[in-house]
C-alpha cells in the first residue's frame, strides 16, 4: 500500500494548508469588514501583527501538496490542472495580489494608497479560499476526468463547487476570528476582543447553516462523496459538529485560548471528512489512488524526501508559530 502512504502524506499537506493558511486567509475577512480607516485601525493593526510573521511560511504547504501530487500521481495532476486551470489561476492571482498588497500597505506613502492596498489584500483574502474550495468541489463531484481535459466552466461552476467555496471562506473566517480573539485578549484589548467575539460567533453560525444547507444538493450533485460522508467519514462529520459547537460555547464564555484549539479540531475534522469520504478515489468516480500512482521507485524516494523535509522544516515552523502565538500584542502609542 505504498501509494496509500504517499496519498496520506499528500493529504497531511492539504490539511495543514487548510488550517494554517485558512486562519491566515480568514483574517482578511475581518480586515474587509473592519470599517473605515479610523474605525478599523485597531483591528487592522491586530491583523498585521497576527499574520505578519507567518503569512509567507503558510504557503510552504501548498508547494508541498503540488510537488507531491505531480510527482506521485502525474496523470491525475495533469488532468486536474488542465480542467481547473481557470479557478486555479484566479486563486494564484489572489495569493500574489494578497501578499504584495499586504507588504505594500505597510509602506504606503499616503492614506489613499494604504486604503487601496488594504482593499486588495482583504478582497483577495476572501476570493482565494473561495476558488480553492471550488476546486475541491470539482474533484469531489467527479467532474475532473482521469485523463485529458474536462469542461473548463461546468467543472467548477456547479452546486458542489459553489458550496465548497462558500464553506471554505466561512471556515477560514471562523478559524481566524478565534485566533484574533485570543490575540486581542492576550494583549489586554478587551473591547476589541469583545467585538471580534460577536463577529466570530455570527460567522460560525452562518457557516454551520451553509454546511447543513449543502447536504441536500450534495446528495444530488456528488453522490459518491455524500455516501462516503454518511458511512466511513461519519465519525469525522460528528466530531466536526461537536468541535464547532464547543467552539461557539467557549467563545460565548470568553474562553478564547481553548476556543482556538477546538476551532482547529473542527476545521481539521471537516477537511479530513472530505478526504476520508472520497477514499479510495483520487479523482472521484474517475481514478483511484492505486490506479493513478506512478512508479514504485518514485513513490519510495518521495516518502524518503517527505521524511527528511519533515525533520528539517517542522521544528522550525513549530518554533515560529510558538513565538507568534505567545507574544502579547500592544498597539503602538501615538
Amino acid at each position: 500500500m505504498l501509494e496509500t502512504a504517499v496519498a496520506a502524506a499528500l493529504f497531511v499537506g492539504v490539511l495543514a494548508y487548510a488550517v494554517f493558511a485558512g486562519a491566515d486567509f480568514g483574517s482578511g475577512f475581518f480586515d474587509l469588514t473592519a470599517g473605515g480607516s479610523r474605525k478599523g485601525a485597531e483591528l487592522r493593526t491586530l491583523v498585521d501583527h497576527s499574520i505578519g510573521p507567518v503569512w509567507e511560511a503558510n504557503h510552504v504547504w501548498l508547494i508541498y501538496v503540488l510537488v507531491t501530487w505531480w510527482t506521485a500521481f502525474p496523470a491525475s495532476f495533469a488532468s486536474a490542472m488542465s480542467t481547473l486551470i481557470l479557478p486555479l489561476l484566479l486563486a494564484l492571482l489572489g495569493i500574489v495580489l494578497r501578499g504584495a498588497s499586504f507588504a505594500f500597505r505597510k509602506y504606503a506613502a499616503s492614506l489613499a494608497q494604504a486604503r487601496l492596498f488594504g482593499a486588495v489584500f482583504a478582497t483577495s483574502s476572501v476570493v482565494t479560499p473561495f476558488f480553492l474550495g471550488a476546486v475541491a468541489g470539482a474533484i469531489a463531484s467527479g467532474r475532473v476526468p482521469a485523463e485529458g481535459r474536462g469542461d473548463l466552466w461546468s467543472s467548477w461552476l456547479n452546486p458542489t463547487s459553489a458550496f465548497g467555496g462558500v464553506i471554505a471562506v466561512g471556515t477560514c473566517a471562523f478559524l481566524a476570528g478565534c485566533f484574533l480573539c485570543a490575540d486581542a485578549a492576550r494583549g489586554g484589548h478587551e473591547r476589541l476582543a469583545e467585538q471580534l467575539r460577536r463577529r466570530t460567533i455570527a460567522v460560525g453560525l452562518v457557516t454551520g447553516g451553509v454546511v447543513l444547507a449543502a447536504l441536500v444538493p450534495l446528495e444530488l450533485d456528488a453522490p459518491t462523496l455524500a455516501d462516503g460522508l454518511e458511512t466511513q467519514a461519519a465519525p469525522l462529520v460528528v466530531a466536526s459538529a461537536l468541535a464547532g459547537a464547543a467552539t461557539l460555547v467557549l467563545l460565548a464564555r470568553r474562553r478564547f485560548a481553548v476556543a482556538r484549539m477546538t476551532a482547529v479540531v473542527a476545521v481539521a475534522a471537516v477537511v479530513s471528512g472530505w478526504g476520508v469520504g472520497q477514499y479510495p478515489w483520487l479523482l472521484v468516480d474517475e481514478v483511484t489512488i492505486a490506479e493513478a500512482a506512478g512508479a514504485e521507485a518514485t513513490l519510495q524516494a518521495l516518502l524518503v524526501a517527505v521524511g527528511i523535509a519533515a525533520a528539517v522544516v517542522l521544528p522550525a515552523l513549530a518554533y515560529l508559530f510558538r513565538l507568534t502565538q505567545t507574544e502579547a500584542w500592544s498597539r503602538p502609542e501615538h
